[in-house]
Parts: structure tokens; sequence; C-alpha cells
């Protein structure tokens, strides 16, 4: 009787792994590939389509749909959190009534022809506005300003494109436009299934509902991947013994599936990127604000540091009232006041309200009646700046030798 030998196991393909891995990255980054600016991720992606369904599905509890022209990952998100809506161009978040009237866009859009004049997408907005029952004016220049901020948004995503005109002026102008509408798109754009809604909480329930074979693993997940931070106090009891069981395992799973660094801390743990690549809003980003931003952060961590009423046990948020973080806030600008920009020279009181905003945006703060709250991940990301004086030059064989 002869003994037939076991096979080996082949090798895993190092480089169709390192494919997937980038394929994945660029649908969380951008979850509407499409030919014309995506070519190359989307041909990733529909090379490797069943390893990425299979691991959206199983790893994040979400949906992917590959066509030839497009790929849509169905992100279905964390739950009620605004921190990453839209944003205008200016950086401001985009209102309910912005919201609404990409709404009333996206059904005039279904409606119309696949070349449009803008003029005859007004009409189509008004008349689906009326068919909602909400009140639109868009003779109205804020209103228009709204319609264009909605236009622009769907140009960015892909679904609508300029073929001809001057868009850019015409909420004051009232400029011609010619439109692409890609229908392709605009089908798989909406993530819920309208249909069987009635309210907005039920389209928001429906759309973030996780993936029930996910169990806690699904939510944890989707936690690190959409927002960095994970606290263990933000965790149901189920999750969190998840989590004790299977950290040290989700470090493995996080950097071979999207090339993300998984920082196991005592408060949960924090998940980086390398590259500096797979993020939607870099921290601290550019502008005086930003700057303000990250100087104001390493102040607030010294004074949590400093504060001798803080409870160690008091899991990841550490408080400090309103007069702290304002006396804190002061001692930056006057450090560092040259740096900014003229506006916020003149206004430190502005420089301070849009810093904290841009820490709570990232949710390294919190802001409320009795003061601010504060991360202890805030610690990880605070720098240590320093002032660097100017240096007299080094003289120069051109330099007369008082000697």
């Amino acid at each position: 009787m002869s003994v037939v030998p076991e096979r080996p196991a082949p090798a895993p393909d190092l480089y169709a792994e390192a494919d997937v891995r980038r394929a994945a990255r660029a649908l969380l980054q951008t979850p509407l590939l499409h030919s014309e600016q995506h070519h190359d991720d989307l041909a990733l992606v529909r090379r490797h389509r069943d390893e990425l369904t299979k691991l959206f599905a199983d790893g994040l509890g979400y949906r992917l749909v590959v066509e030839p022209a497009l790929a849509r990952l169905y992100k279905t998100g964390i739950g009620r959190d605004g921190r990453r809506g839209l944003r205008r161009r200016n950086g401001n978040h985009f209102t309910p009534r912005a919201y609404a009237m990409v709404a009333l866009v996206l059904a005039a859009l279904t409606r119309s022809r696949q070349q449009i004049m803008i003029d005859e997408l007004v009409a189509g907005v008004r008349s689906a506005a009326v068919d909602a029952g909400v009140d639109v004016d868009l003779d109205a220049l804020s209103e228009r300003r709204v319609l264009h901020a909605a236009l622009i948004a769907l140009i960015h995503i892909g679904v609508v494109s300029e073929r001809d005109g001057d868009l850019e002026h015409w909420a004051e102008r009232r400029t011609d436009s010619l439109l692409d509408v890609h229908r392709d798109r605009l089908a798989v754009l909406v993530a819920a299934p309208l249909s069987r809604c009635a309210t907005p909480e039920e389209v928001f329930e429906d759309a973030s509902l996780p993936s029930s074979a996910g169990g806690s693993r699904v939510p944890i997940r989707r936690r690190l991947v959409e927002h960095p931070i994970l606290s263990v106090d933000g965790l149901t009891d189920e999750q969190r013994g998840w989590w004790r069981r299977n950290r040290h395992r989700e470090v493995e799973w996080f950097s071979s599936t999207l090339g993300l660094d998984l920082e196991l801390r005592a408060e949960g743990a924090i998940a980086i990127d390398p590259s500096g690549e797979l993020t939607d809003r870099a921290f601290p980003g550019t502008g005086s604000a930003a700057h303000f931003a990250l100087l104001l952060l390493a102040e607030l961590v010294e004074e949590v540091r400093s504060d001798n009423q803080t409870d160690p046990t008091s899991g990841p948020w550490a408080r400090l009232a309103t007069s702290t973080a304002r006396t804190a806030g002061d001692k930056v600008f006057q450090a560092w006041k040259r740096g900014l920009r003229k506006e916020h020279r003149e206004n430190p009181d502005a420089v301070f309200d849009e810093a904290i905003e841009i820490l709570a945006d990232v949710g390294l703060v919190q802001r409320d009646a009795d003061g601010l709250r504060v991360h202890a991940a805030a610690a990880r990301y605070a720098p240590q700046a320093q002032l660097i004086e100017a240096q007299q030059a080094a003289p120069t064989l051109f330099d007369e030798d008082d000697s």
C-alpha cells in the first residue's frame, strides 16, 4: 500500500493581495468609482470583484455592485453621526436645506433626458418640490446658491457633468449650461430602498442597519474604518466582550486587508494609515484655523494632564471648564498670532471657535454647555511646537574682511 504525500498549500499571491488591498482602499475612499475619473482603480475592482464582494460583505457588512463602467460600495455607516456629511466648496457643512435640494435634484434627474439645460433642470426641481410638498423659491438668490451647491456636489460625485456653458456663475448671473446626466451612476447612488420607507427616520434606519451575520465584528470594524478612534465606552456589553477577545487578531486583519496600522490602547484603539491617503479629511489640514487647532490641541492636552480634578477611571474623556479652554486658546493666540491670517489675528474668538469645530469633526473634543471634553487620543496627535529664531546668515566670499 503506497502513501501519496500531501501537496503543499500554494503560496499566497502577494501581488494579488496587494491589488485587492489597493482596490478596497479605493472603494472606501471613493464609494462610487466610474471609468471617466477612476479608470485604473475601476479596472482593479473589476479584476478582483469576487474577492472584494466577500471582503466587504463579511468584514464590514457593506454591499458592492460592480458594472462595466462603475463600481458602487454601499457604505451604510455607523449610526447617527453628522461629521462626515457633504460640504460646500468653502468647507461649510451642508445644511438640511441643502440636503433637501440634493434630493429634489435627484428626483428631477430621474425624469430628465440624458442631456439637459440648466433651466430645464430648474423646472424639474420646481415640479419635484411641488410633488414633495417642499416650498422652493428659485427666483431668490439664496435658494439658487443652495441649488448650485447641490449640483456641484453631484458633479464631484460624477452623477452629472457640465458639457458646455457657465454653470459656475449661474446662481448670480443665470448663465446657460448644458449638463450630461450619467444615468447608470444615478441609478446606483441612493443607498436605501426608498420605496419601502415612509419617513426620513425609516430611510436612515434602513440604510444604517448592520449585517445580522456580522455580530459585534461589523459595527466595531466600521467604527475604525469610518472614524479611526474606537472608544470602548461607546460599545455595548456584547461588543466590549468581543473586542476584548479579538482585538489582537484585528490588528492583523486591518493590516493585511486595508493596510491600516491598529494601535491598541486601554481606552480602545486608533487606526493609522501610514500612507496618509485613506481619509476624506486630512488632520489638521491646511489653513490658519487648522494650524491653530493643532496648537490648541497640544495646550488642551497639557491642561488635562495638569488638572488634578481629572478622574483617571472616568474613561477616555476628560472634562475641561469653558474658562480653562478659553485660557488655553488665549495662550496659543498670544504665542502664535503672527502666523495667523489677518481675519483671525483680528478676531481671536472666531479662530478659537473654528479650531474647536475642526477638533470636534475628527472626534478629539466634544463641546457642551459645561465646557469641553477632550479624548485621550488627543495626546496621540498633539504636537511639540517650537518657535525657530531667525539665524544670522553665514558670511560669503563677497563680504568685506574686517581683519
